[in-house]
């Protein structure tokens, strides 16, 4: 059975429980869900502005973090946007990549799929070039610096049109920039991903992997789009797929990796509360799940503090950890040499950074 609906099938390992051993505190896991401008902390953001001449909208770090309690995806998207401002220059990019890395690096991040969001740098008059070599300067060597073997995607806005996204990916392939991948996000209800089909072929047409968010906010169908339009191999988020029981059966027999962010749900409003969050019911329907930490410097917490507030919460044991860690390699797009260092990590042999 294929590991995703399009592209290049991975082969599919079982993880029995008997072949899992007691995993240590903290087990090496893929981030699949990240947006590099979703890492920026309050003292990065403050420091940044400093360094830059940028007079910030708020006089102190207690005040920027009173401004975290979002009532919906729009009002984070509000503040997310505002505090890109204090990225100019390559080094700013990189500054942020490096904080992320080194607290990714103590959460067990071994692998890391890192979502940057070019066409928000480009409306603040940041320069294609600018952003996306700030970013792959650190990713570059992040394998031998901090132990996570990385990828960059390209994510583009859901809510401008779809010709500025075709413009953008122009620009990427024109300047050969090191992305892997493309994705979807932004504001979803009332931008369904059959609005990109083109780009999404182009972006095939190239070569590049396919993933997208959909089913966060907006509805089932938006999954379905995605898989049956954009031909996506992976889909971000997914949680609305429970409401559509012949969705989850699809998805289950074809193995659609869904890279979830528990945290990230509640702080948006998608779920009311942890307890309430689908994941328990999505790995006992046998879907294909992951955890991750999407905008961890706004959501209360990196992978790490993921899983341990779904520890704690739902009594996750020691083989679902283990299951959720290995369907984030398998769902990865790391070579087949990475996926199998990591896999053998995870079940106990010795790490390995090759």
């Amino acid at each position: 059975m294929d590991n995703f609906a399009g592209g290049t099938a991975v082969p599919e390992t079982e993880l029995d429980a008997a072949d899992v051993e007691v995993p240590a505190p903290l087990l090496p896991v893929a981030e699949l869900h990240l947006h590099i401008e979703g890492t920026l902390q309050p003292e990065l953001i403050f420091a940044l502005a400093e360094r830059n001449g940028i007079e910030l909208p708020y006089s102190s770090l207690d005040e920027l973090r009173e401004r975290y309690e979002f009532t919906d995806l729009q009002s984070f998207l509000d503040l997310y946007y505002a505090n890109m401002a204090v990225l100019q220059t390559e080094e700013d990019f990189a500054a942020m990549t490096h904080a992320y890395l080194e607290r990714a690096a103590a959460a067990g991040v071994r692998h890391a799929e890192i979502m940057m969001d070019p066409q928000a740098h480009l409306a603040r008059g940041i320069p294609l070039e600018t952003c996306v070599n700030g970013v792959a300067s650190v990713l570059a060597t992040s394998q031998e610096d901090f132990g996570i073997s990385t990828l960059l995607i390209a994510a583009f806005l859901r809510d401008l049109p779809e010709d500025s996204a075709l413009e953008v990916l122009d620009g990427l392939l024109a300047m050969d920039a090191p992305i892997a991948a493309i994705g979807l996000d932004s504001a979803e209800v009332g931008n369904p991903p059959s609005k990109f089909e083109r780009l999404y072929a182009k972006a095939r047409e190239a070569g590049l992997r396919l993933t997208a968010h959909a089913g966060e906010e907006g509805p089932a169908s938006y999954i379905i789009e995605a898989l049956d339009i954009l031909s996506v191999e992976r889909i971000d988020h997914g949680i609305r797929c429970m409401e559509d029981p012949d969705l989850v059966e699809r998805l289950v027999d074809a193995r659609i990796p869904l890279t979830v962010c528990p945290l990230s749900n509640v702080r948006l409003r998608a779920v009311d509360t942890l307890a309430d969050h689908p994941l328990p019911a999505m790995l006992a329907a046998g879907l294909n799940v992951s955890v991750n930490s999407d905008d961890p410097a706004y959501f209360g917490g990196y992978v790490d503090d993921n899983f341990a507030q779904l520890i704690a919460e739902f009594q996750l044991s020691d083989f679902d950890r283990a299951r959720l860690a290995a369907n984030s390699i398998h769902s990865s797009f790391a070579s087949e040499e990475r996926k199998a260092e990591l896999l053998n990590e995870l079940n106990g042999g010795e790490a390995t950074d090759s």
